[in-house]
C-alpha cells in the first residue's frame, strides 16, 4: 500500500464536509437559542458547578468550545463576569465538546444521507425561522457524518502503509510526539472535534493503538485553546 493508493480527495472532501457540518449545525442551534445564551451565561454562573453546567450546555448547543471560551473571556474583559466565574464555564466547555466524539462513537454514518435528505426537506418547506433552523441542524448533523463516512474507508487504508505503521509505533513509544501533533492539528483546523473524529476512525480501523491515540486526544484539547488566547 502506497500513498497513491489512497483517495486523498475523499479524505480532504470528507474533512471539509465534517467541519462544515459541525459549524452549520452549531449555527442552527445558536440561532434557535438566540440572545438568551448570553442571558443564561450571565445569570447562572454565580457558583462554580453552575458555571461548569452552563459551559457544557452552551457548547453542546453551539458545538464549539472555543466560541464558548471566547464569550466567557469577552464577559470578563467587559467587567460583566469575574475570572472565577469564567473558569467554570471554560471547564464546562471542554466537557460539552465531547458530545460530538460520543455521537461519532455511535457509528451512525450509514444513516448520514437520510439526515441530509430530511434536513433539506425541512429547510425547503419551512414556514417559520425556527423550522428553518431545525432543518439546518438536521442537515448539518447529516453532513457531519457523511464527511466521516467519506474519510472512513480511506483512513482505514493508512494502517496498511509501512510509513504510517512506523509512525504509529513511534508515537506509541514517544507519546509526547502524539501530544504535540494533536495540539498543532487542532490549532490549524480550529476544531478538536474534527481531530478526535479522525483519530477515532483511525483507531477503529486498527491502524492505531489506544496508547498512541490518547496523546492525540489530550493534545487536541490544548490546541483548541488557541482561539481563547487570541480572544484574550
Amino acid at each position: 500500500m502506497t500513498p497513491a493508493d489512497i483517495s486523498w480527495d475523499f479524505i480532504i472532501g470528507g474533512l471539509a464536509l465534517f467541519l462544515f457540518g459541525i459549524q452549520f449545525m452549531g449555527d442552527g442551534l445558536k440561532s434557535i437559542a438566540g440572545e438568551k445564551l448570553r442571558e443564561y451565561i450571565d445569570r447562572y454562573t454565580n457558583k462554580p458547578w453552575k458555571g461548569i453546567l452552563v459551559g457544557s450546555i452552551i457548547t453542546v448547543f453551539i458545538q464549539s468550545s472555543s466560541a464558548t471560551s471566547a464569550i466567557a473571556i469577552g464577559f470578563v474583559r467587559a467587567g460583566l463576569m469575574s475570572l472565577e466565574q469564567s473558569i467554570g464555564i471554560i471547564i464546562g466547555a471542554n466537557i460539552g465538546t465531547t458530545v460530538t466524539a460520543f455521537l461519532i462513537g455511535l457509528k451512525v454514518e450509514a444513516l448520514a444521507l437520510y439526515f441530509v435528505f430530511l434536513g433539506v426537506l425541512i429547510t425547503l418547506f419551512a414556514k417559520r425561522k425556527k423550522q428553518t433552523y431545525m432543518g439546518q441542524i438536521v442537515l448539518g448533523f447529516g453532513l457531519l457524518f457523511f464527511g466521516l463516512r467519506l474519510m472512513g474507508d480511506e483512513l482505514s487504508k493508512l494502517g496498511q502503509m509501512d510509513f504510517f505503521t512506523t509512525l504509529a509505533t513511534t508515537m506509541q513509544n514517544q507519546p509526547i510526539l502524539g501530544f504535540i501533533s494533536g495540539t498543532l492539528m487542532t490549532a490549524v483546523v480550529q476544531s478538536s472535534s474534527a481531530v478526535v473524529g479522525i483519530i477515532q476512525k483511525i483507531y477503529d480501523s486498527g491502524a492505531m493503538t489506544l496508547t498512541a491515540a490518547l496523546p492525540f486526544v489530550f493534545g487536541s484539547n490544548i490546541g483548541t485553546t488557541v482561539t481563547a488566547v487570541f480572544a484574550s
